[in-house]
Order: structure tokens, then C-alpha cells, then sequence
């Protein structure tokens, strides 16, 4: 394949900060490239060096004669007050086109991405719909390498998928390779055929597979495995060696030269691979419960909300319990974040047992009809996508720590320093203003102000955006382990996967459902959608990845993950089968139809949800028994 750039030792700081050196990297006909690494590791910074928006402090690189970039930078900047098209055309003045010629490009690619009315003024869309524009002017101009810095967030999940569609086409009028960033882990398994990691685990301080985001994970785990014998070996011989530097100048004076220098060069080399091994931080996240043991924390009947004459949704019924894990799903605009508020609001009056809402009365934050009862001095702790918490005035000593130098989580009290490292900062970013950092390091920041608050329910809206990897699979494990009830908002659908005992789905028409999972949900989208005449995306790359693994009798990363945790999932899935059997059997059931036709229903889903993890972990169970043979 012929290669369209390649760089060589290129290196960058700003000030005394060593974003990355020595990195190299081509670009071919036909590559399609994650580049991962933590936060601050660099790499939107090499984005721009290599679309010529940035200079590199040295290396050097060369990019073929008459290959076309086309960023798409983080940041969505338009002319507000013009149109969706107008947007577009304006991106294709340099092309030398004609206007027929433009006005077909632009229109084919805006049908292509679902926009109703190209007319439509910018300053009108959602965040959604700005993002998928951003997308399309990157698109429109056909570039020969598309370079994407985080480009599913504010996407929803058919946004997504939509996009996966897009890297995924064959048109000749496609870039020939594509480069992006992303922390959104099932994005990159369906879209890049190779992963680069920027991190100073590595020696050469990056790492890079060929292959899906599963395959890099195996071998990443192998070559830090490897790594860490590397340090042992090292450090035997180093021990030996110095036990030799130790016995003095008498005995050192028959020895050649050489053997002292190779002593200090191994000690040095150590230092290093050691110091490597040591990079490999993470925030450490623990979420705080109250041990309550009430089995209804929370109970929603018939709640409702509307905003400006549209329903959102109606007539929902909600029981949050202990180790419940709920996800919502739909999109961007449909009350998923409203529903959340009403959620958080309702702690406020946790102490008076109860609040009833009847047509008319509704709060801002309270449900338009129905009635949510939440059990006494319930804690409910949640996290706002919006992060209107954060004062950017403060320091990052205040946000913090607000009563001082010390905090005290989980019952222990903690130097504000310590409690800072926890999250990866530094003691000497202690007085930068909160309004300087960046997007991630703010989300670490209220993920500690909820982990010092004990909670029953945990309400949290767009956890993952801005997280690097690391810190998602922290988030993750802590999630599992958290005792209490947690509802989700996300668009990371592995995240989802692996969290989520089951999903309450948005249509965006106002109706709502539950469902076993994302994929359920989706399917349902599509069978509705297609009944109005509007067919809705499906996440057909999931399903293709699944048969493909299926057919290969051997368990991925992924699938291991999934392997480990299916008995959990199983036995909480048939004791809420059984619970329902319960209350089937229990003679107010029996005397009520309307009641016992309600759990009749709830038991058929339950016991197609069991059958379906019992399929699936035969599934696995027969491919990990191949992949032992």
C-alpha cells in the first residue's frame, strides 16, 4: 500500500511538560487508525502536527504530493447564521468546483446523514446534529487522509453507528485512510484495523498493533507482562552486581572496566523499565454506600413530563432497588437528562416519604403527573452531564477539598495532596483556577465530590464523556462493585454491556419501554421506525463482530470480559424472576387482574432474559473450551 505520510522521532512539549518524543508513524492507502492514550498524553496535539496546524519541537516528517487533509478538531465552530448547506458550501470555495457540482455533493452527503431540512440555520441544532455537521464538512471536501479528534461525542448512538456506517463505506469518493482519537471503546473494536497508544509505558513512548481495538488489548497485556519480567531479570542481576561493586577497590582491581560500566548501565536501565512500569496510573474510583438494606428505594408511578406542548414520556413506572444497574437510552433530546433531574430532585424530599403530582402543579424538576415515593433518608448522589457544579473560579485546592487541607471519604481522612494524586493531578496544580483545565480533568473532579458523598442511588448522566480509557475501565469496575442502585445515561454502549442489568429505551415520540439491553432496544427502533416510513439504524457491526466470533471457536478480550462476569448477570436475573414469581403467587396478585396481568408480562421478559444468558453462556463456554484444545 502506498504510503501517504509518515513522521519520524517527532516530539513536543509545552514548557517543563513532555507531552511525547521520539514518536513515529505512517500512514498507508487503506489504514484505519485509533490513537488512544490518558489524558494529556498528546494526542490532539499530534493531530494537529500532522494537519499542519501545530509545529513539532523536532523530528521530521513528509506527507505525499497532493494528499488532502481534513481535521475534525473537538470544538464545533460554524456560522451560526447560516444554513446547514451554506455551512457546507463554504468549505468547498477552495475546491475549484462548479455550483452544480457543489450543490450535489452537499446535498447527497446531508441526505446521507439524515438532515430533514438542509435550510435549517445552524445556531438551531442540537449538539447532536452540530456534531454530525462537523462530520459532514470534514466529508464534503473528499480528503485523502481524515484526521478526527474525539468525533462520537455528543453523538447519541444511532449517531454512532451512523458514523461507523460512513468510516465503513467503500465509495470511491472516501478518504483513503482515516486517523482519529477516541476513548469510546465498541467504536473503535467496529472502526480501526490498527490501534496506537501514546503512553510512557512504552520505551520507544507509544505502542502499535495491527489488528482490531480486541487484538491490541491481548497483546498490550502481553508485552506489559513481559515488561515486568524484564524488571525482575534486571534487578537479579543488578543485586548480583552491586553485591560485586561492594567488596571494595582490592577486590574490583582484577576486574576489567568493562564489568563496572555494565554494573551502572544496568542499574540505569532498571531505573528506566522500572520507572515505565510505574507510569501505568489510573484514577482510583470507589463509590461511597450507605448499607441500607430497604428493597424499594425508590418507586415511580404513572410519572409524565412534557416541555413546550411535546410529551417526553408518560406514564412511567420506575422501582429502583439495591444492586439494581439501569441504563436509559435514545436520543440526544428525547428526556433522558430530564428524567434524570426529576430522579435527583426527588432527594429533596426523600424526609417527607413522598411526592404527588397531579396536571398542572409541576415544578421545573418535578414530574408533570404521577406520583414517586422514595424510602426514608434515602441518599441519592448524581452527576450532571452539564457539570454546572463546578465553579471555574475556584482552585483546584477549593473544588477538592471545601473545608480545608483534608477530606474525609469513606470514613478515613485525606491530605488534599494525596486525595489530588488519587485523581492524577499534581501537588503543583493545586492553585490552578478549575476554569483552566481540561474537560476530563473537570469530570475528575466531580467523580471525587461523588465519592465522598455515601449514596443509595447513584444518578449518573454522561459519566464517561472526556474520561480517558483507563479511567473508563475504573469507572467500570467500581460501578460493578457498588452496592446500591445506579441509572446511567451513556452512549458508550461497552459500557453499557458490562454495567446495565437491563435499559429503559426512549422512542422520541414520548413512549418508552424496557429492555434486556441496547441492541433489544434498538431492533424495537427499528421494527417502529420502519412502520412510520423512517427506518432507524441497527447496530448490524455488533451483530457481524458476534458471528464472526461465534465462528471462530476462540474467546477475544472482549468476550473474555463478558465470560466473567455472565454468572453474576444469570443468578441476578433469575432472582428478579423469582421475585416476580413471588408476587405473581401472593394473594393480593391473585385477587387484582390489572396487578397480576402487570407481573405476568414483567415475568415473560425475565424469562426471556434468562433463556438468552443461559444461550449466551453456552456460547462462550464452548468457545473457551476450543480455544483450550
Amino acid at each position: 500500500m502506498a504510503s501517504l505520510f509518515s513522521c519520524q522521532s517527532l516530539s513536543k512539549s509545552f514548557g517543563a511538560q513532555s507531552l511525547f518524543t521520539n514518536i513515529s508513524l505512517a500512514i498507508s492507502d487503506g489504514d484505519r487508525i485509533g490513537l488512544i492514550g490518558p489524558n494529556g498524553s498528546g494526542k490532539s496535539t499530534l493531530l494537529k502536527i500532522i494537519c499542519n496546524q501545530m509545529d513539532a519541537d523536532s523530528g521530521t516528517f513528509q506527507m505525499q504530493r497532493l494528499v488532502r487533509t481534513a481535521y475534525l478538531a473537538q470544538v464545533d465552530v460554524f456560522d451560526e447564521q447560516k444554513s446547514v448547506a451554506e455551512n457546507l458550501q463554504q468549505v468547498l470555495g477552495d475546491l475549484n468546483l462548479d455550483e452544480t457540482e457543489q450543490y450535489n455533493r452537499v446535498h447527497a452527503l446531508l441526505s446521507r446523514a439524515e438532515f430533514s431540512d438542509p435550510a435549517a440555520l445552524v445556531h438551531t441544532l442540537s449538539g447532536g446534529w452540530r456534531k454530525r455537521l462537523s462530520i459532514c464538512r470534514v466529508f464534503v471536501v473528499q480528503p485523502d487522509i481524515l484526521v478526527m479528534d474525539e468525533p462520537t461525542n455528543h453523538l447519541d448512538i444511532e449517531g454512532i453507528i451512523w458514523l461507523e456506517k460512513m468510516l465503513a463505506g467503500a465509495s470511491p469518493d472516501g478518504p483513503a485512510a482515516v486517523l482519529l482519537v477516541s476513548h469510546d471503546r465498541r467504536f473503535l473494536e467496529n472502526t480501526v484495523t490498527r490501534v496506537v497508544e501514546l503512553s510512557p509505558l512504552y520505551p520507544e513512548g507509544s505502542f502499535q498493533v495491527q489488528g482490531s481495538y480486541s487484538r491490541f488489548l491481548e497483546e498490550r497485556e502481553d508485552f506489559l507482562g513481559q515488561q515486568w519480567q524484564q524488571e525482575e531479570r534486571l534487578a537479579n542481576k543488578v543485586r548480583r552486581e552491586t553485591e560485586w561493586l561492594r567488596r571494595g577497590p582490592k577486590a574490583r582491581a582484577t576486574k576489567a572496566r568493562y564489568r563496572i560500566d555494565e554494573a551502572h548501565r544496568l542499574q540505569e536501565e532498571l531505573a528506566q523499565v522500572k520507572g515505565r512500569n510505574r507510569a501505568n496510573s489510573s484514577v482510583r474510583i470507589e463509590f461511597d454506600a450507605t448499607g441500607r438494606k430497604t428493597r424499594k428505594l425508590l418507586t415511580a408511578q404513572g410519572i409524565s413530563k412534557g416541555y413546550e406542548g411535546k410529551s417526553l414520556f408518560s406514564g412511567l413506572d420506575m422501582v429502583l432497588s439495591p444492586g439494581l444497574r439501569l441504563g436509559l437510552l435514545g436520543r440526544n433530546g428525547c428526556g433522558k437528562s430530564s428524567l434524570m433531574q426529576i430522579l435527583a430532585a426527588s432527594a429533596s424530599v426523600a424526609s417527607s416519604a413522598s411526592i404527588a403530582v397531579h396536571g398542572g402543579s409541576a415544578k421545573l424538576n418535578a414530574p408533570d403527573c404521577g406520583e414517586i415515593v422514595v424510602a426514608d433518608g434515602v441518599k441519592i448522589v448524581s452527576f450532571d452531564q452539564r457539570r454546572v457544579r463546578i465553579n471555574p473560579a475556584l482552585s483546584l485546592r477549593q473544588a477538592l477539598a471545601p473545608e480545608g487541607d483534608t477530606i474525609v471519604c469513606q470514613g478515613h481522612s485525606m491530605h488534599v495532596i494525596s486525595w489530588a494524586k488519587r485523581f492524577l493531578f499534581q501537588p503543583e496544580q493545586l492553585e490552578t483556577p478549575v476554569g483552566q483545565l481540561s474537560g476530563g480533568e473537570q469530570a475528575r473532579i466531580l467523580i471525587a465530590e461523588l465519592m465522598r458523598q455515601p449514596a443509595d442511588i447513584l444518578l449518573l448522566d454522561e459519566p464517561t464523556n472526556d474520561l480517558d480509557i483507563p479511567s473508563l475501565d475504573m469507572l467500570e469496575e467500581s460501578l460493578l462493585q457498588f452496592p446500591g442502585a445506579v441509572v446511567l445515561v451513556s452512549h458508550d454502549r461497552f459500557l453499557l454491556e458490562s454495567i446495565c442489568d437491563q435499559v429503559l429505551g426512549f422512542d422520541g415520540r414520548g413512549g418508552l419501554d424496557y429492555f434486556a439491553d441496547y441492541e433489544q432496544w434498538l431492533a424495537a427502533l427499528q421494527g417502529s421506525g420502519a412502520e412510520n416510513g423512517n427506518p432507524v439504524l441497527s447496530d448490524k457491526s455488533a451483530v457481524e463482530n458476534r458471528d464472526k466470533k461465534k465462528k471462530s471457536g476462540k474467546l477475544s478480550y472482549l468476550d473474555q470480559r463478558e465470560y466473567e462476569q455472565i454468572e453474576e448477570k444469570i443468578l441476578e436475573a433469575e432472582e428478579h424472576q423469582q421475585r416476580l414469581q413471588d408476587h405473581m403467587d401472593a394473594p393480593e396478585s391473585v385477587s387484582d387482574p390489572k396487578r397480576l396481568h402487570e407481573y405476568w408480562t414483567e415475568l415473560q421478559k425475565a424469562q426471556t432474559l434468562v433463556t438468552e444468558l443461559y444461550e449466551r453462556w453456552e456460547d462462550l463456554e464452548t468457545k473457551k473450551t476450543k480455544s483450550e484444545e
